[in-house]
C-alpha cells in the first residue's frame, strides 16, 4: 500500500479554527485542515509553512505540534503530522486550492463533514486546551 506522509496546519484565530472545503477528487466537499505532502528534504514545519503559502497566500506562526495520525484509506496509507498555528500579522487567508472556507468555533466543528484522518486531529484538538 502506498504510504503519504503530510501536514496540515490547526489555524487559530481569536477562538475559532479555520476549515478548508476540497474542491477537487474521490472526497470533493469534504473538509480539511489546510496542508499538504512533505517533500523530499523538508522538515515538517517547512513543508507546512511552504503549503500554506501555495494553498492560503499567507504565513503562519507555528506554535506546536498537536498529534500525528495515521489512518488507512482505501487506496493509501496516510501520516499526517498536524500543527497548532495562528496567522501572522493577522492576515485573512485567500483560497487559491479549496472550494470553500470557514472559521468555526470549537463547538460548531461537527456542522461540516471532515475527512477520515482529520476526524482524528479534532479528537485530539478536543483534548487540548486550544
Amino acid at each position: 500500500m502506498k504510504h503519504i506522509n503530510v501536514v496540515c496546519a490547526v489555524i487559530v484565530n481569536k477562538g475559532r479554527i479555520f476549515a478548508c472545503q476540497r474542491g477537487y477528487g474521490e472526497w470533493k466537499d469534504w473538509w480539511e485542515f489546510p496542508g499538504g505532502k512533505i517533500e523530499s528534504g523538508e522538515s515538517p514545519e517547512e513543508a507546512l509553512q511552504r503549503e500554506i503559502r501555495e494553498e492560503l497566500a499567507i504565513d503562519i506562526t507555528i506554535d506546536r505540534h498537536l498529534t500525528t495520525v495515521d489512518y488507512d484509506y482505501p487506496d493509501f496509507h496516510l501520516t499526517m503530522h498536524s500543527y497548532l498555528c495562528h496567522l501572522k500579522d493577522d492576515i485573512q487567508p485567500h483560497l487559491l486550492e479549496h472550494e470553500a472556507a470557514r472559521w468555526l468555533g470549537k463547538d460548531k466543528l461537527e456542522e461540516v463533514k471532515w475527512l477520515p484522518a482529520d476526524v482524528e486531529v479534532i479528537k485530539a484538538l478536543s483534548d487540548s486546551k486550544e
